[in-house]
């Protein structure tokens, strides 16, 4: 906040006060011991924010105060051009390469800035082809950021970013976005053990896309539905469903208009496997196994799904009865966890320990 503080109000031409001095000044009204009487420290805090006077605890906006300040942002929204829209995607690709490398840890707080920034201007921007493509950029920015909350273990806030995002796609009219969007959002629902309400909002996002989004995609959904069949316990629908998946997946699987997908060979074999841990099968060491050798030699792996993998790996071994595999792979998991800031990850690993009591706890 000081730093868009002091950034914005350089834009505005304003004088506020210094970097060491703000921290105290925002304490101070943040915990309502002083209030905010200058307007032109309520004008930053309405943008800020995105609240009016009334919502913040201000006196009302004069009119003529409030018509200055709109005029100020569809300025502001008119000046964005293809280069601004193009700069705001290279940045969510950039933090996409960063979340696969690093995991949620780094990107997850410059994601809500950047989130919070294309909000600002799409919501005072008139021209419909910036406003659409701005609200394809957002959607995308919105399903990462609410990815990597999952990861950092707060569903509640990842859901509503998949809500945001969903709005934002209908925006754009895109119907590949809204089932990207939808598909993550059942991830959720898997997490907090609704596998049901999942498995149902996976067909809604496999019936958006049907017939209209590339090959590439329909492979994702079909392995995301493969995954919440296995949730439910339906065996035989869950690996017709990964054959699907298969057979959908393109021999050259990346597309430029869907940078947010990783979906190989070894992706879909990590997936699938995990399904068959969730299944309880017999074959769930053999295709993890087969999926850490796609993924080691895969120039588009991503440390969450080796992570994923690691997890999936100690439970398998555990539950074949093959004590010092699954404590190797328990101890890589936690390491690599922590190391990138998983919550998500960690909660599993915590289950595993509870649920074998007979395993050693690995710090």
């Amino acid at each position: 906040m000081i730093h868009f503080i002091t950034t914005r109000a350089r834009a505005l031409g304003m004088t506020v006060a210094g970097e060491s001095a703000l921290p105290v000044m925002l304490s101070r009204w943040e915990n309502g011991r002083v209030e905010v009487t200058d307007p032109g420290y309520r004008r930053l805090f309405r943008e800020f924010y995105g609240r009016t006077n009334e919502e913040l605890g201000f006196p009302p906006e004069p009119q003529n105060e409030s018509a200055e300040e709109l005029r100020d942002r569809l300025t502001v929204a008119r000046s964005i051009d293809s280069e601004t829209l193009d700069l705001f995607q290279r940045q969510v690709n950039d933090l996409r390469a960063s979340d696969q490398h690093f995991g949620a840890i780094v990107v997850l707080d410059q994601l809500n800035n950047l989130v919070r920034q294309m909000e600002s201007v799409r919501a005072f921007s008139v021209r419909p082809q910036h406003r659409e493509r701005l609200a394809a950029i957002l959607t995308d920015a919105r399903t990462l950021a609410g990815w990597t909350a999952l990861d950092r273990g707060s569903q509640l806030q990842a859901w509503q970013y998949h809500e945001d995002a969903k709005v934002s796609a209908r925006e754009a009219d895109s119907p590949y976005l809204l089932a990207h969007a939808v598909a993550q959002q059942a991830v959720i629902l898997l997490d907090i053990g609704e596998p049901a309400a999942a498995v149902e909002l996976i067909e809604y996002a496999r019936h958006i896309a049907e017939n209209r989004a590339p090959s590439l995609l329909r492979s994702w959904l079909a392995a995301a539905h493969g995954e919440g069949l296995a949730a439910t316990g339906n065996r035989s629908a869950s690996l017709r469903t990964f054959d699907e998946a298969r057979l959908l997946l393109p021999s050259h699987p990346i597309d430029p208009e869907l940078p947010f997908l990783l979906m190989n060979d070894g992706h879909l074999a990590r997936w699938r496997g995990s399904a068959l841990l969730r299944l309880e099968s017999h074959d769930t060491i053999k295709n993890l196994t087969a999926a850490a050798h796609e993924l080691d030699s895969s120039p588009r792996g991503a440390i969450r799904g080796q992570l994923s993998m690691y997890v999936d790996l100690a439970f398998a071994y555990a539950a074949a009865g093959s004590r010092t595999e699954a404590l190797d792979y328990v101890r890589k998991a936690k390491q690599l966890a922590s190391r990138i800031g998983s919550d998500r990850q960690q909660r599993r690993l915590a289950k595993f320990e509870l649920a074998d009591p007979e395993v050693p706890r690995v710090m």
